[in-house]
């Protein structure tokens, strides 16, 4: 780097992300009496000739002249400045090397955003986990862009600043003209919109009601097999309304995931509703579960504390489905790009919707099925056992009751359930806190299902006809356990009982997938 041993210097810092890890970020300027130039190290070359062109284009607007001065700019740690926007945290530290604003009012401060050519400061993405991570760094000030300013505004504990352009901010930072304040965090908890569909408006569907709540209980993945039109999208949009509010925590991370995938409204502060995502199947595995550059989450976290509703999902690429199986194992998306790996957080509910055949008619006594027992076996054989068994609640639907749907009488609605479905969670916390590391039944561990969902003498026996008579994988015996162990939780017993293992046989398990299942003729 060129630049003499006296040369003025100033430095400033902002943040990079990882994933929603953040990276503390050194921005450092030289400034030397020498012939004009302008490198930048740390970046690379794209990033370089972007940041070069904005700064000094933002620094003409303040009249500040380059053409006399040699400039050297250092962003490290090089590893970990891979990602974000350095742009305003640069240029004040020309600034600052130039004399024209305090070195130390940069003390303590991180700053974030991204220049136009006119000066005006954008908004950029993540940054609720950009300032935890600082407030994590022990950093106390922030300057953000306006349209951060209700996000930021979500970080208790960091004061934050909001700017509008570089002239306002060197301004406040030279002369101590006044900032407005990104103001106080938004209210907690945020009330979801009442818009959210309700299981009071369905008709019937009893069993399918029940599965739904089941699944919501214990955190359970859910398939749905039905014939086009026995509602299955209708039961899929109404699982958020059932689930429990988010907490603070769990509303600050699906915040933080929507930011850095820039869908983050500048009026949002806080997400409050759990999320609901419905890719289509022609989705790409970078648009299910990740990548681009800058990586950027896909729709597994997108759905992080949510509902991942996977229509159709035997018309999905099988590719495509088996880059789920470790976001629905381990709850988190690790992507390798070269040497580096980002992750996302991906604690989703899966919910899935197919139909028993190719033609969607198969056990539909109004209309005739025409799928050979061939195309029923390779239509069944795109989703992978393994992917499979992470479904641990399956329910076939029966066609649509028409006398049911001329009933005018309303079932139960959301609100109801959703309490039965807390209190079984509010069990399950509990247990996490005396021993258990599982905070659902859906985690928890062939050990600890051992330990908590042996059955009664009764439940024993009906175990052990159900492993012989139906001949159960090990993975489906240990479905009808972390089932049966939230069914248990639903109905506030501490013991599993016969009627749980019956009633969990018929929730996990669907009609054979195979040559058994040729449709009627």
């Amino acid at each position: 780097m060129k630049q003499s041993k006296n040369a003025p210097y100033a430095d400033a810092l902002s943040v990079s992300l990882s994933g929603l890890d953040a990276h503390i970020v050194h921005i450092g300027t030289t400034i030397t009496e020498t012939p004009a130039y302008f490198e930048i190290t740390g970046l690379s070359e794209a990033r370089q000739r972007e940041t070069r062109v904005r700064v000094l284009a933002a620094l003409q607007q303040l009249n500040v002249d380059l053409h006399q001065h040699g400039v050297s700019v250092r962003v490290g740690p090089e590893e970990v400045a891979r990602s974000g926007t350095f742009d305003v945290p640069m240029a004040l530290t020309i600034l600052a090397a130039l004399g024209q604003i305090s070195t130390q009012a940069l003390k303590d401060t991180v700053v974030l955003g991204e220049l136009s050519f006119g000066g005006a400061i954008r908004p950029v993405r993540g940054v609720l986990p950009s300032l935890r991570g600082a407030i994590a760094h022990g950093i106390t000030r922030a300057i953000v862009a306006r349209a951060n300013a209700r996000e930021a505004a979500s970080a208790p504990g960091i004061q934050v600043l909001v700017a509008n352009n570089l002239d306002e901010l060197a301004r406040h930072l030279r002369e101590g003209a006044p900032l407005e304040s990104a103001g106080e965090p938004p209210p907690f908890p945020i009330v979801p919109p009442a818009a959210a569909p309700d299981l009071g408006d369905l008709r019937g569907m009893h069993a399918a009601r029940r599965a739904l709540e089941i699944a919501a209980a214990g955190g359970h993945h859910l398939l749905l097999m039905g014939s086009p039109g026995s509602g299955k999208t209708m039961l899929a949009r109404r699982m958020p309304g059932i689930l429990p509010p988010l907490s603070f925590e769990e509303a600050t991370q699906v915040t933080s995931v929507y930011s850095v995938a820039g869908l983050l409204m500048p009026e949002v502060g806080l997400i409050g509703a759990r999320p609901f995502r419905a890719p289509h199947h022609t989705v790409s595995g970078a648009g299910l579960v990740g990548g681009g550059e800058p990586v950027r989450p896909g729709e597994v976290s997108l759905a992080h504390h949510g509902v991942l509703f996977l229509d159709e999902l035997l018309e999905f690429r099988s590719s495509v489905l088996e880059t789920l199986r470790q976001p629905l194992a381990e709850g988190r998306v690790t992507l390798a790009r070269g040497r580096t790996h980002t992750t996302f957080p991906a604690q989703t509910l899966v919910v899935a919707a197919i139909n028993p055949c190719p033609c969607g008619f198969a056990g539909d006594y109004a209309r005739r099925c025409v799928c050979s027992p061939e195309r029923l076996r390779a239509y069944r054989a795109r989703l992978s056992d393994p992917l499979f068994d992470r479904f641990d609640v399956q329910m076939a639907l029966p066609p649509v009751d028409v006398a049911a749907l001329q009933n005018r009488s309303k079932d139960e609605p959301s609100c109801e359930v959703q309490k039965r479905v807390i209190a079984a969670r509010a069990a399950q916390e509990e247990r996490a806190r005396t021993g258990a590391t599982a905070r659902t039944n859906a985690q928890l561990s062939s050990r600890e299902l051992e330990q908590l969902a042996t059955p009664d003498a009764a439940g024993a026996r009906v175990r052990a006809e159900t492993i012989e008579g139906l001949g159960l994988s090990a993975a489906a015996y240990s479905r009808v356990l972390r089932v049966a162990r939230t069914i248990a939780d639903l109905d506030g017993s501490d013991g599993v009982w016969a009627a749980h293992i019956a009633e969990a046989v018929h929730a996990v398990l669907l009609p054979p997938r195979g040559p058994a299942a040729t449709p009627p003729a």
